[in-house]
């Protein structure tokens, strides 16, 4: 009797799960194409051109600076005009400079990496959100990203893309 039941039981509770599974509704979206689409994107990614270009500008006159320091402490030295001592402290000078240089590269990295995202953190919360209200307006238990690589199969119907860039106006 105890056989019987549990196998009723085991029975009951796989046709449960499939019927749960059957239940649920999947689709998936390619956020990098719908990001590429958006205008806010294309905006944002010309902000951080233009703020690299500035940066990069002023690091490449710090650059130029710098060589022409050393290629005058070189033209000093070949003329003899510094001491050894002073020669020690142009060396000093201009490794202090290269320093500052680097420091301000890697500063400058860190900005261009903070104003990216104040840009487009708004913008990604925007598409979430727009992902989320599709999700919930059109019963789909999961929305998976295509963009990443991981979804392995997807029958073109269950694409939410377009849905989400009607929601985003796009």
């Amino acid at each position: 009797m105890t056989k019987i039941m549990k196998t009723c039981i085991m029975l009951f509770v796989f046709v449960s799960m499939v019927t749960v599974a059957q239940a649920q509704k999947f689709g998936y979206v390619n956020s990098q194409a719908l990001l590429a689409e958006m205008a806010d994107v294309k905006q944002a990614r010309s902000e951080l051109e233009t703020l690299e270009k500035q940066l990069r500008a002023k690091g490449q006159g710090m650059l130029t600076e710098l060589q022409t320091k050393y290629q005058e402490v070189q033209k000093r030295v070949a003329e003899g005009a510094l001491s050894p001592k002073q020669q020690e402290e142009e060396a000093t000078k201009l490794r202090t400079e290269e320093a500052k240089i680097a420091q301000y590269e890697q500063d400058m990295i860190k900005k261009i990496q903070e104003k990216e995202a104040t840009l487009l953190q708004p913008i990604l919360d925007k598409v979430n959100t727009a992902i989320k209200n599709v999700a919930e307006e059109n019963g789909y238990t999961f929305i998976f990203d295509s963009s990443t690589q991981i979804l392995l199969y997807a029958q073109e119907s269950t694409d939410v893309s377009s849905l989400v860039k009607t929601k985003l106006g796009i």
